[in-house]
């Protein structure tokens, strides 16, 4: 007798054996989580003869991944929070009556004090007795197996964080095509532009376009959303406007088509913020039209300062637009045009208060003001704002675009 069980035994070590080769062969194979799960259940159904096995897998959530020998499907039973913090070998006594009383003990798998899965056992063929041996092969082979789908997991988390590290680059170097490579810097036209991106790609955009040699575009806008989606989107609306603007210069005519542009390509899930306006030279007129977006502030000798604000209704959002206004303004000749997103005026300190329209137009009533050059107005409000703001962050993309002329 004595003679049969160590034979017994030995058949039982050599199948353990057999198993943990067989596991570990089919790791280095790098074969799919879902066989490494069957190989698992194979082997504790045929070599240690368990009857009844709920295995819980820690993955964001808990789910049932291994399941036999129960009237009940545990891939649809909830955890029980009680479960979740078992490190060492619990029986089933030990806690109250719930669907998984149908089980003897309950397994835990653990890294570095941290409870990977849970292996549920019952209906052992020795009457619940799993012995010590038993129970630490079970161990090992729940290890080897859910350490291994573990490190497949960041395998695979760290190959999706480098595909999105290259889609934010790819999205970034898009993003950088959008603004001119160089704004005119003369005697009687200068344009100044300064982009601040919270992230890594916002959703803001400037452009300077020369018509010809008596006209040309200034523009800036801002998209709902950041990140690649607000950068592609951003791309196609400069092409878009680029090529509306050699077909005709009528500015009506170009908001209109960008407006049913934007509204096909996003279906009304994102819009765009938008001010475009053509200065002509030799008449010395100003055509606008602001969709939506803050108020560019216009500073000539003649008038003083005002705000822009004839247009639209922000593009993308319903077709044809509600109303459509352009703004003309004539006998413009020595002006200065200050451009910029809501990032601008919407960044908050500490105390929760925004820096607001109030104090920037108070920054540009100064007399000190007139005498400065727009690269350095675009460095006084920056200071101006970092001032403001604390320890606070900047919430999103901070965009200038700024022209002098005469």
């Amino acid at each position: 007798m004595p003679q049969t069980s160590h034979k017994s035994r030995y058949e039982i070590k050599e199948l353990e054996l057999n198993a943990l080769l067989e596991v570990t062969q089919a790791i280095n194979n790098n074969v799919p989580e879902d066989f490494l799960y069957k190989i698992y259940n194979f082997t504790l159904r045929s070599n240690l003869k368990i009857k009844k096995l709920a295995l819980y897998v820690l993955d964001e959530v808990w789910n049932c991944k291994v399941n036999f020998g129960t009237e009940q499907a545990f891939q649809k039973v909830k955890l029980p929070d009680c479960f979740k913090e078992v490190r060492n070998i619990c029986t089933l006594r030990d806690f109250e009556e719930t669907p998984f009383s149908i089980f003897d003990i309950v397994v835990p798998v653990t890294h570095k004090d941290t409870t990977l899965a849970l292996v549920f056992l019952g209906d052992h063929q020795h009457d619940g007795n799993y012995g010590d041996d038993s129970l630490k092969f079970i161990q090992a082979l729940s290890n080897i197996i859910i350490v291994a789908i573990e490190n497949k997991k960041l395998a695979r988390k760290q190959l999706e964080q480098e595909a999105f590290r290259k889609e934010l680059e790819i999205a970034s170097d898009v993003q950088q095509f959008l603004f001119p490579e160089k704004l005119p810097n003369t005697d009687f036209l200068n344009v100044e532009a300064s982009y601040l991106p919270h992230d890594v790609i916002g959703g803001d955009y400037y452009d300077y376009i020369p018509i010809n040699k008596n006209q040309f575009l200034l523009c800036i806008a801002d998209v709902s959303g950041k990140g690649i989606p607000a950068a592609l989107m951003m791309s196609n609306f400069q092409a878009s406007l680029r090529t509306l603007l050699r077909q005709t210069p009528n500015l009506r005519d170009i908001i209109e088509a960008l407006n049913y542009q934007v509204l096909e390509n996003a279906k009304g899930e994102k819009f765009i913020t938008f001010f475009a306006c053509i200065y002509d030279i030799s008449l010395k007129t100003l055509v606008y039209i602001n969709s939506g977006h803050n108020p560019p502030i216009l500073c000539d000798r003649k008038n003083g300062i005002r705000l822009l604000e004839e247009g639209s209704t922000v593009l993308g959002v319903m077709h044809p637009l509600p109303f459509l206004n352009e703004g003309f303004i004539t006998d413009l000749d020595q002006f200065r045009l200050f451009c910029y997103t809501d990032g601008l005026t919407e960044t908050i300190n500490e105390a929760g208060e925004e820096f607001g329209m109030d104090r920037l137009m108070k920054y540009f009533h100064q007399d000190t003001t007139r005498m400065k050059d727009m690269r350095t107005i675009h460095n006084d409000i920056i200071i101006e704002l970092d001032t403001f703001k604390g320890d606070n962050g900047y919430h999103d993309d901070i965009t200038m675009v700024s022209c002098r002329v005469g």
